[in-house]
C-alpha cells in the first residue's frame, strides 16, 4: 500500500518536472534570441508566457508541499534511472524514474505549455 495519498502524487511529480520544463524553456529562449530567426519577438513572447505559467504552477506546488509538510529530494542517478525520495507524514518513499520517461514527460509538458500560450494569444 503506498504511503503517499493519490492526490499528493501529482504535486510531487510537479516538483520533478516543472524545474526541468523551465530549464528547457530558458535555454530555448536563448537559442531563439541568438538564432537566425527573422522575427524573434513572437517566439520569445510565447516562450516567456509559457515560463510565467510554469513558474506560477511551480509556486502553487511549493505552497501545497509546504502546507502539507511534504518534501522531495533527488537521490541517485545513473544512465538509466533517477531516484527521488518523497517525504510525507513522517514517512519516506523512494521512487525510481526512467530517464527516458522523464525526458518524454518534459517534452509532453512543453507541448502543453506552448499550446496553452498559443491559445491565449
Amino acid at each position: 500500500m503506498p504511503l503517499i495519498p493519490a492526490e499528493s502524487l501529482p504535486h510531487f511529480e510537479n516538483m520533478i518536472y516543472l524545474p526541468m520544463v523551465l530549464t528547457v524553456l530558458e535555454r530555448d529562449r536563448e537559442i531563439v534570441e541568438k538564432g537566425p530567426f527573422k522575427l524573434k519577438r513572437p517566439y520569445v513572447a510565447m516562450i516567456d508566457q509559457a515560463v510565467k505559467e510554469a513558474q506560477r504552477e511551480l509556486k502553487d506546488t511549493k505552497l501545497y508541499l509546504r502546507q502539507k509538510n511534504m518534501k522531495i529530494i533527488r537521490g541517485n542517478r545513473d544512465d538509466t534511472f533517477t531516484e527521488y525520495v518523497f517525504f510525507y507524514g513522517g514517512y519516506e518513499e523512494h521512487r525510481r524514474y526512467l530517464n527516458v520517461r522523464l525526458r518524454n514527460r518534459v517534452e509532453e509538458l512543453l507541448g502543453v505549455y506552448l499550446v496553452k500560450m498559443k491559445q491565449v494569444n
